[in-house]
């Protein structure tokens, strides 16, 4: 299926939604970032390096992983 402008360009600002594969994801809706679960900071799409399959959630850093796992980690 060829993909539309909107697709390939998405509107800054508009949150993604992400189905979230085992060392990969596909963008249901196209969109600039997700959201981290633990902090609730956007995350550019490009960026995305951490989430979750089991529970479909991102993360914006390994430390924010860490603690939605109940772990305090300091640096």
């Amino acid at each position: 299926m060829p993909m539309n402008r909107m697709e390939r360009f998405p509107q800054p600002g508009v949150e993604a939604e992400v189905r979230y594969l085992d060392g990969d994801f596909r963008v249901l809706r196209p969109g600039t970032f997700v959201r981290c679960k633990v902090t609730g900071e956007p995350i550019p799409i490009e960026e995305l390096r951490y989430w979750d399959v089991d529970l479909q959630e991102a993360y914006a850093t390994p430390q924010a992983k860490l603690e939605r796992m109940g772990l305090k980690v300091k640096l």
